[in-house]
């Protein structure tokens, strides 16, 4: 089951975006059909653009530019071929996914401002609970200084199709970190992943989602 607020009939970029978040895991296939539906009806002009705060069970994914070697445990957890760009990333409980479908021809046609925007929404997510996460020139999402290393906390990885979105974010809450250790995360082996929970950050992933609305409209509006 959901909640999500009705979407206008002919959306534009004045049109709010539409929130879903899903109170059960779904599964990644299921993710994947209902996103290439909604953008092609976004495309359309037909849906509003969306944002889906969702989990999923535990499963790797694999992005266009997924390396065989990445994937150390294949019989671990289920592997799907996700069509996103990166490599390989893990998906599961206790970590909030944000699949977001915009349409960036009513925006700002623009993808690498969309990616850097994507990591803003993270970056200012995170600061509400007094975590300073940071970009890293040469590697992809979110990463957080822990003394003389540094960990990873979110991930990102997009696709965008005749400029409409779709993946997004996956921000670690309270995650089981050894579900990582079945790949090379995003094809880096030198760093760890970390948690909110991990950093002693006690919240809920209700407080998260509240966090991540707030920050998605100060850094995109709506």
């Amino acid at each position: 089951m959901h909640s999500q607020v009705a979407a206008p009939a002919n959306p534009r970029q004045t049109a709010p975006v539409e929130w879903w978040v899903s109170d059960w895991p779904v599964a990644y296939p299921d993710a994947l059909a209902y996103m290439e539906s909604r953008v092609a009806a976004i495309r359309a002009g037909e849906m509003a653009e969306m944002v889906w705060l969702l989990q999923h069970p535990p499963l790797y994914t694999a992005g266009t530019s997924a390396r065989e070697a990445d994937l150390l445990t294949p019989q671990r957890f289920p592997v799907y071929k996700s069509g996103r760009g990166g490599q390989y990333t893990y998906h599961g409980p206790g970590q909030r996914v944000g699949y977001v479908m915009l349409d960036l021809k009513q925006r700002n046609a623009d993808v690498r401002r969309f990616v850097e925007d994507l990591e803003e929404w993270l970056i200012r997510t995170l600061s509400r609970f007094n975590v300073r996460g940071e970009r890293r020139q040469g590697r992809v999402g979110i990463w957080v200084q822990r003394g003389n290393r540094e960990d990873k906390i979110a991930a990102i990885g997009v696709r965008v199709r005749r400029w409409v979105t779709f993946h997004g974010v996956a921000l670690n809450v309270d995650p089981d970190l050894d579900h990582f250790s079945g790949i090379v995360p995003c094809g880096i082996a030198d760093h760890g992943v970390t948690s909110l929970n991990d950093l002693g950050v006690a919240v809920t992933m209700e407080d998260v989602d509240v966090a991540m609305r707030e920050a998605f409209a100060e850094v995109f509006g709506g």
